[in-house]
């Protein structure tokens, strides 16, 4: 027979080889070695010597060309040829087998071939063979041989635990494709494991196969057979080191492939574009995930094998600087450039705690939350990566890779387990640069259980809305205005006046109102017209305070449950900050209440001087004749009339307390009195909650007795006085002496008031007698009741300005009341509300000091008029004062 030649592709058995054609690896042939058998490798155990056998001509022929000839074949079953090697050190097989003792003659032998040539070959062989089995080599020990293979993995998972870290020496026995291997694992000398095993970061195309569900032929992806063969070429059947790493969803080995010279092969077929990175083994590999990245951006660029029709990403615009100015979620950001202009985008590769996942759900806000308190108002850099075509329900989206000091946002939040990781598509374009540590980084915070990733959800943060009513606001009130300062966050910015603001401490919502100044009123929708420089002061607080941490100090609430005071942004009274600009104009009654007066005018000055703002137009002669006349009248006023038939000027805050059935008012002077009650009021409570000053009265109560009363309305103590004692049923009517109001108590609910810190010689009763200045009240019950009706809903749980015009011998105070948010005259009074309304009249005998004032009395009666025409209250049906 001729002498051809081949090139030795793998082994099967210690008799048997796979050649291939030197210039065309896809012409194979099988080759026995003639006269000779092997022990067999069988999947149910293999014979003993079989692997040693096999590994024997494995090492010494892999990968070699060599020179063979058929000596004969077997027609039968699979038509094998039968043959020698010869390699071209001029070593002969199968004559080097059977002389170490790894094969044995056949037991028919002389009957394959019977001609002079074969018979001579036959007779050397036996003569090897016999001295082999004399020194014992090879199949003829007496001992050893067997091992112990196995082809399945009962528990992957915990194989790869017990050998992960190790460099197992191992055969791959099999390419089924380029990334998928059967390959023997040489635990030992004695133990083997046979399983498939997935190269790690990388996927490659699949090699033609056979449906096992409908058994039709799939055929290969593209670059799949190419894929296959240069691994086939590299590794088949050759010596490589397993790092074994992880275990795939379907229980399958991934580990990197070594070869013994050359190292991990991955890097390798995806420089020849004949694989793409997965982002599956990122955890598993690492560091090392950025070498294959490389890699196969190396073939990109090149433009090789499964890249051929790759077109570049484009790349990453220009790394800009802005202000976060707003946080909408965890993955989401308002950015602010130096020209004004604000864009969104999303956090490239992250997504916020979904919200319709009841596990990451309560974690949302606590990702917000965290983002507010690290950028917002502060100065970031951001590269676009990619934009996110529009989808339904969403529009398209910037996504950009956002760093603050020289961390990048979305691996900060995923560090903390704040946010997860995006699995992207391989085709997604909007990937982070940095997906690979984002990806190791969601690992770490799941293994140390952080955020999304612990057993236990945060406590749901719920904020109470104490400005949803009026009653609500009045309650938190008390507690604020006692404190100075009160850390707090913007929520929402209503106006350029009006916030809602958060008081996390005491899991308060509030709605905010600055003190002191009244801003221009935006338009609330699309159709509605809001007033000159309304919107421009609205952006302006928006871009100064939207969710910055800020102080306030609360200084009263309004009649819809708003509360009053001052803001601080950065320590700054933020409504010295609207007017400088000219945003705002200063409220003078508040002004004066809040105590900021002086600061606020003399930034309301600095607008006006530079024209800005409201004051755009500003005409300083104005403000001059409008101090010229204010002179005038104040000099006319006090040379006029004696002090004793002249209105006072004298500008309290008070509230009211009561209004009796009479009409009659009880206030109370708010400042240092008022601030002291707090005080008493605060000890007295703790006084009667404990225990052992529960006792009642000792005696029955006397009228005119000071006692400590149990209020029926909300069950708390406070000071009273007895006006009538009702011995046989055992109540007394109580009058409170620092709120005027009155009840009649069962003696159960009555206690001494006999402690010196609480007497009234302490602290003298804060209620005290008041009247409506310029004001009859209707004599009809009817009337005075909605007159009644009518004051104590304004004024309740308000704050007022009272100007106290006389005082009455008896220390009875005739007042005409201010609302300080909307009165700015005299005929914006609540006294002339009232007239205007039809609820009073104006006296026909005014005393001295009312008749004084010509200009209030004309307004009033003008009022007075108009409602008479109207026929509105007491005028329902016509002039009562007409058979007088």
């Amino acid at each position: 027979m001729a002498l051809l030649e081949a090139k030795v592709k793998s082994v099967l058995s210690g008799d048997t080889v796979v050649l291939h054609n030197v210039n065309n690896p896809k012409q194979e042939r099988t080759l026995s070695l003639a006269f000779v058998t092997a022990p067999r490798l069988r999947r149910e155990g293999d014979e003993p010597f079989a692997f040693e056998s096999r590994d024997f001509l494995r090492r010494l022929l892999v990968g070699k060309v060599v020179h063979f000839r058929v000596l004969y074949k077997i027609p039968t079953g699979a038509n094998r040829e039968y043959g020698t090697l010869s390699l071209p050190n001029k070593t002969q097989l199968p004559d080097l087998a059977v002389a170490e003792g790894w094969l044995k003659l056949r037991d028919d032998a002389g009957r394959k071939d019977d001609s002079d040539e074969a018979a001579a070959t036959l007779e050397r062989l036996q003569a090897l063979e016999a001295r082999a089995k004399a020194d014992s080599k090879g199949l003829w020990q007496e001992s050893g041989g067997r091992i112990n293979s196995t082809s399945e993995l009962s528990d992957p998972k915990k194989f790869v635990d017990d050998h992960k870290g190790e460099d197992i020496t191992s055969i791959v026995e099999k390419v089924l494709s380029g990334d998928r291997l059967i390959v023997r694992l040489l635990l030992s000398p004695t133990e083997h494991v046979q399983t498939m095993v997935l190269m790690a970061g990388i996927r490659a195309p699949s090699t033609k196969r056979t449906n096992p569900s409908d058994g039709k032929e799939q055929p290969a992806e593209p670059f799949g057979e190419e894929a296959q063969q240069f691994v086939e070429v590299r590794l088949l059947q050759r010596n490589v080191v397993i790092n074994v790493l992880g275990v795939s969803p379907n229980g399958q080995i991934v580990a990197n492939v070594k070869h013994p010279v050359n190292g991990n092969i991955a890097p390798f077929l995806l420089q020849s574009g004949l694989a793409r990175c997965t982002d599956h083994h990122t955890t598993l590999l690492g560091q090392e995930m950025g070498k294959l990245r490389q890699a196969e951006k190396d073939a990109k660029d090149k433009k090789l094998g499964l890249f051929q029709g790759h077109v570049a990403k484009a790349k990453p615009g220009a790394e800009n600087e802005a202000t976060v100015s707003r946080i909408q979620s965890a993955d989401t950001l308002f950015l602010r450039n130096k020209a004004g202009a604000e864009r969104r985008i999303n956090l490239s590769s992250v997504r916020q705690p979904k919200p319709t996942d009841p596990k990451q759900a309560p974690w949302q806000a606590e990702a917000k939350e965290f983002l507010r308190k690290k950028l917002i108002g502060k100065h970031v850099k951001f590269t676009i990566d990619g934009k996110r075509a529009a989808t339904e329900g969403y529009d398209e989206r910037e996504m950009a890779t956002v760093t603050f000091q020289g961390k990048n946002i979305g691996q900060l939040l995923v560090e903390n387990g704040l946010a997860s990781v995006i699995r992207h598509r391989q085709d997604d374009t909007d990937r982070s640069p940095i997906y690979d540590d984002l990806l190791l980084a969601e690992q770490t915070a799941q293994e140390e259980q952080k955020g999304l990733w612990a057993e236990k959800a945060p406590a749901a943060k719920q904020y109470v809305d104490y400005s949803e009513s009026l009653e609500k606001a009045k309650r938190q009130l008390t507690l604020l205005s006692r404190q100075r300062k009160v850390p707090a966050i913007v929520d929402f910015v209503k106006s350029g006046s009006r916030f809602t603001v958060l008081v996390p401490r005491e899991n308060a919502k509030l709605t905010f109102v600055l003190s002191g100044i009244r801003a221009p009123r935006s338009a609330r929708n699309p159709t509605d017209k809001g007033e000159p420089f309304g919107q421009e002061a609205h952006d302006f607080a928006n871009r100064r305070t939207a969710q910055r941490d800020v102080e306030i100090d609360v200084e009263d609430c309004d009649k819809v449950g708003g509360f009053i005071g001052t803001l601080y942004v950065n320590r700054e009274n933020f409504a010295k900050a609207l007017l400088e600009e000219g945003l705002a104009s200063v409220h003078a009654y508040s002004a004066e209440k809040s105590g900021n007066a002086t600061e606020l005018f003399a930034a309301e000055q600095k607008a006006k001087d530079a024209r800005k703002g409201l004051w755009h137009d500003y005409d300083p002669s104005q403000d001059e004749e409008a101090d010229d006349t204010t002179a005038a009248a104040e000099s006319n006023g006090t040379n006029g009339e004696t002090a004793a038939t002249t209105r006072r000027k004298d500008y309290r805050d008070v509230v009211i307390t009561h209004v009796d059935e009479s009409g009659k008012l009880k206030i109370q002077q708010v400042g240092t009195g008022t601030a002291a009650l707090t005080e008493l009021m605060n000890a007295f409570s703790k006084f009667h909650l404990n225990p052992s000053n529960n006792a009642g009265l000792p005696n029955p109560p006397k009228a005119g007795d000071f006692v400590a009363a149990k209020f029926t309305a909300d069950d708390e103590w406070y000071r009273a006085r007895i006006r009538r004692n009702d011995r046989d049923n055992k109540k007394a009517e109580v009058v409170y002496i620092d709120y005027g109001n009155s009840e009649t108590v069962p003696w159960t609910r009555l206690r001494p008031l006999s402690q010196a810190q609480f007497l009234p010689s302490k602290l003298k009763p804060q209620a005290l007698d008041a009247q409506l200045s310029f004001l009859q009240l209707p004599m009809k019950p009817e009337y005075l009741q909605d007159f009644i009706t009518f004051l104590a809903q304004e004024s309740a749980d308000r704050q007022l300005v009272a100007n106290v015009d006389s005082i009455e011998k008896d220390g009875q105070l005739w007042v005409t009341l201010f609302d300080p948010k909307e009165s700015k005259t005299g005929d914006q009074s609540l006294n002339a509300e009232i007239v205007s309304e039809g609820l009073a009249m104006v006296p026909k005998k005014l005393k001295p000091w009312e008749r004084a004032d010509t200009t209030l009395v004309a307004t009033l009666n003008k009022l007075q008029q108009e409602a008479m025409d109207a026929h509105r209250g007491m005028w329902e049906y016509g002039d009562v004062t007409e058979d007088d």
